[in-house]
């Protein structure tokens, strides 16, 4: 059986709505082949390699579900500006927040990091939300951070009774010179 005229017309209308959702798909792809977390290995690699993603205050773990995790690493490019290559620990303490950033701001002391305060000088006092030091690395622009706002993080972190805190190295690619206070 013959399709009719007006089946015929479905059937293309059909076809175009399709279609052109994939084709507009199809170009908005090839407009954005041009990554910029490709071929980041080798400087997430360095990042991951930080020694202070590894340093925690005494009693640290890793969370309950985050067990044999360590550390991980990761690109983020809203095509926006700069891509953000990140290398994160979460880890569980049982302490309060004020230990860990006394913790992280003698380490991060020893290991030539300098910590950045907001040049507003309008801004509230820092808060438990975490702290940021900034350290050059064979010329590269480094933050490191220790953030308390785990809620985001998924699974969420599982500590008991204790905190979830995340330790972050980052760098913007093409050697950006990011802030604490974006």
């Amino acid at each position: 059986m013959s399709p009719t005229p007006s089946s015929t017309a479905t059937c293309v209308g059909l076809a175009a709505a399709l279609l052109l959702p994939a084709a507009l798909l199809t170009a908005c792809s090839a407009l954005s082949s041009d990554d910029g977390c490709q071929d980041t290995a080798a400087e997430l690699k360095g990042l991951a390699a930080q020694p202070l993603l590894g340093s925690a205050p005494t009693g640290a773990t890793e969370p309950a579900n985050y067990r044999g995790t360590g550390v991980t690493t990761g690109c983020d490019d809203d095509s926006s500006g700069r891509p953000w290559l990140h290398a994160d620990r979460l880890y569980a303490f049982p302490g309060k927040p004020d230990a860990v950033i006394a913790h992280y701001t003698k380490a991060a002391s020893a290991d030539g990091w300098r910590p950045e305060a907001d040049p507003d000088p309008a801004a509230p006092p820092p808060t438990v939300e975490g702290a940021c030091w900034t350290k050059t690395d064979k010329n590269r622009h480094l933050l490191l951070s220790v953030d308390f706002r785990t809620a985001g993080f998924s699974p969420t972190p599982e500590v008991g009774t204790g905190l979830a805190y995340a330790v972050t190295v980052g760098a913007e690619g093409d050697d950006g010179t990011a802030t604490c206070w974006h």
